[in-house]
């Protein structure tokens, strides 16, 4: 990795690709020179979205591996990256800088604006995709628009294009010496918070590149198998957990590509599960077109029509449904989860989603933002289609009425509750069958299984059928509207 010294400098602005292995930007400054690796923590640019509580924790983390990794070369910086940069450059007489793109609105102006200014200076600015495995713009539709349905987005817009390309490996790189101590600078960013997410980072995830690495080996070699299915069954192990991984670019999805079709090689009998994993990799790629064609997708409603929705205000029900008390126990085992761990499993992310916006009739935003902070992979692009998608106001969103029962849910995907008890111990003793509606047992199962509703688990807070036939009067409502 290290080589012969040379007389030139290179920075490289590391972002959402902490990582050496597969880093286009990286592997360029590296060809240009001694490369000085930094990170910049922008507080300045109001347009740029604060990273979220849980992601802050698992940044900090990563930042540390990434350290180590550069024999502490790493330098660290808070404010104006263009103030900063025009600054650094200068005294370190650099030649050039490097980065790997972000495609969110703010972002993009940003570095439109370095790119400008740090250009007329004489310096060499470079940009490279790094973060995903097409560029949004060669992903159009014949017509040359973007698409906003999955299916054609991906069978034509990505199956139909170039492969991605292979990753790249780690080319000879001569680092900066850092001696103002770069562990001390990442803690001066103060990126940690005292929330349970720090414990669960510590205990059950390994944040940084090697981190990334193993957790994509287990799920290539074991994981992977029953994908399909097995992902829809929360105390499964069936899913990659890759995702925080794939936000921090601790990991580049061409890497994670890849390996999923060396595996299929050698595998075609996983066809199914493979392929189907693909195309979760496919629905990341939409996400960030989407972000990146329509940049009011983090705030705006794709679809117009959802602007005049009778959405309704109610503190209560919010604050219910973010600290996991809603009385019914899958949509409370998944927030719960959230909470306690800075993860929630995919299927449950549907279940509590859809229970938001449509059983308590609260607006998107409001799971979009607690998602924000309380995620390690809270990522912009998948975060806002995703909520979007389960509002049924986004590109080829599930229909309004699409409504999740919960307690169907918990019964087909956690039949013997061995998740809703692991994150609700006060129900730990209830029957099967009662376990997903504890308000339907006697009195005398209450009583012997130490429950009281109301007191150690909550009633219901909103009746289904009621709720259900609320919220698609609601939708009616919107129709007439524009009609």
């Amino acid at each position: 990795m290290f080589g012969m010294t040379q007389t030139s400098i290179s920075i490289h602005w590391f972002r959402q690709d902490l990582r050496l292995a597969d880093n286009p930007a990286l592997n360029a400054s590296a060809k240009s020179g001694t490369v000085l690796p930094i990170y910049i923590l922008d507080n300045k640019n109001s347009d740029q979205r604060a990273i979220g509580g849980a992601g802050r924790v698992w940044l900090h983390h990563s930042l540390k591996a990434l350290n180590q990794s550069l024999n502490g070369s790493l330098r660290c910086f808070v404010g104006d990256p263009l103030e900063i940069l025009e600054r650094l450059s200068k005294e370190v007489k650099a030649q050039s800088l490097t980065w790997n793109r972000l495609y969110d609105s703010g972002s993009i102006a940003r570095d439109s604006i370095i790119k400008t200014t740090l250009g007329k200076s004489g310096l060499s600015v470079l940009s490279f995709g790094g973060s995903l495995l097409w560029e949004p713009w060669e992903t159009l539709k014949s017509d040359g628009t973007p698409y906003k349905v999955f299916t054609p987005f991906y069978r034509r817009g990505c199956l139909n294009a170039a492969p991605p390309r292979l990753p790249e490996k780690i080319t000879q790189i001569e680092f900066t010496e850092n001696t103002s101590n770069g562990e001390k600078q990442i803690d001066h960013l103060n990126l940690l918070t005292n929330k349970p997410w720090e414990r669960s980072l510590i205990k059950d995830w390994h944040a940084g590149e090697l981190g990334a690495q193993k957790r994509l080996t287990e799920f290539i070699k074991n994981e992977v198998n029953d994908y399909k299915e097995g992902r829809n069954f929360p105390i499964k192990t069936n899913v990659s957990r890759l995702s925080p991984y794939l936000h921090w670019g601790e990991i580049s999805p061409n890497t994670v590509w890849y390996a999923a079709k060396q595996k299929l090689e050698k595998n075609p009998d996983l066809e199914k599960d493979i392929g189907h994993f693909l195309s979760e990799l496919g629905w990341r790629e939409f996400s960030n077109s989407l972000l990146y064609h329509f940049p009011g997708l983090p705030k705006t409603n794709l679809q117009s029509k959802f602007d005049g929705f009778p959405w309704t205000d109610d503190d209560r029900l919010l604050r219910a449904w973010q600290t996991g008390q809603t009385g019914y126990p899958i949509v409370d085992a998944g927030m719960r989860q959230l909470w306690q761990t800075g993860y929630m499993h995919n299927r449950l992310r549907m279940i509590v989603g859809s229970f938001l916006v449509k059983n308590l009739l609260l607006h998107w935003h409001h799971g979009e933002s607690w998602f924000w902070d309380c995620l390690f992979d809270a990522d912009l692009a998948n975060n806002s289609a995703g909520w979007q998608w389960i509002a049924g106001c986004g590109a080829d969103a599930a229909p309004y009425f699409r409504i999740f029962n919960p307690i169907t849910q918990g019964l087909k995907f956690d039949s013997k509750g061995d998740f809703v008890r692991r994150f609700i111990p006060e129900l730990a003793n209830l029957p099967n069958s009662v376990l997903f509606t504890p308000w339907e047992a006697s009195e005398e199962i209450l009583h012997k299984c130490k429950v009281k509703l109301g007191e150690t688990y909550p009633k219901p807070i909103v009746d289904l059928k009621v709720s259900r036939q609320r919220a698609l009067e609601a939708f009616s409502s919107l129709k007439v509207q524009i009609a």
